[in-house]
């Protein structure tokens, strides 16, 4: 009996607090020492928010850096990725490529994908597009505590995926805050969890939405 009882007591502590201790380093590591190759098929722009064309301030963050690692030739296409808001005029995607245009990136060099308003719709959007280029290398150009997340779900379907985290913006390495990493952490826990299984969770729900998603599920 009393071997039972410290077996359900590990357990229960290997989900309270191994896991997710486990789940905050890995993301907190992957932001502090990016695993960055200097060459790659292509740079991907994770989508943010966008008003009415023009990036927002995450997104413009994320921008600028594909645009540094396109300059050195790190990589000769970009790919943004992003649908829109409903009622937007316009998508993250475009939004990121008028940017990159305007900002001299040649149009043939930029491709647009205005599909998914989460990570895990627009990885797979994206890396849909790669494999119909036959091309597998990709660095994705997003907020330090999001790499581990963006690319874990890129490995995961089957590309060769490093992170170069943004070195402008909110949500710098320096600039956030540990409630970004803790949100970070949950997703990417989530994901490994869940998410490869089938349950998508979007990073888009509120957190009354989460609640009606996980009781519909359950249901």
């Amino acid at each position: 009996m009393f071997k039972l009882i410290r077996r359900v007591i590990s357990l229960i502590l290997v989900v309270i607090v191994i896991i997710p201790t486990y789940a905050l380093f890995v993301t907190w590591n992957s932001a502090k020492n990016p695993s960055f190759r200097t060459s790659a098929e292509v740079i991907v722009v994770p989508g943010a928010a966008q008003l009415n064309g023009a990036p927002g301030e995450v997104l413009l963050a994320r921008l600028i850096e594909a645009k540094r690692l396109r300059d050195k030739g790190y990589a000769p296409f970009i790919i943004t990725v992003g649908a829109g808001a409903p009622g937007d005029r316009t998508t993250e995607a475009a939004a990121g490529k008028y940017w990159l245009t305007r900002h001299g990136i040649a149009k043939s060099r930029v491709i647009a994908l205005p599909v998914g308003r989460d990570t895990l719709s627009q990885t797979r959007a994206y890396i849909k597009e790669m494999r119909s280029l036959k091309i597998y290398n990709v660095i994705i150009a997003t907020d330090a505590y999001h790499c581990q997340r963006a690319m874990t779900m890129a490995n995961d379907l089957g590309a060769v995926a490093t992170c170069s985290p943004t070195q402008s913006g909110p949500n710098t390495l320096e600039n956030s805050r540990y409630r970004y990493l803790i949100r970070e952490a949950g997703a990417y826990l989530a994901y490994i969890t869940l998410g490869r299984r089938g349950i998508h969770i979007s990073d888009h729900l509120s957190n009354s939405g989460l609640v009606r998603y996980v009781h519909e599920f359950i249901q």
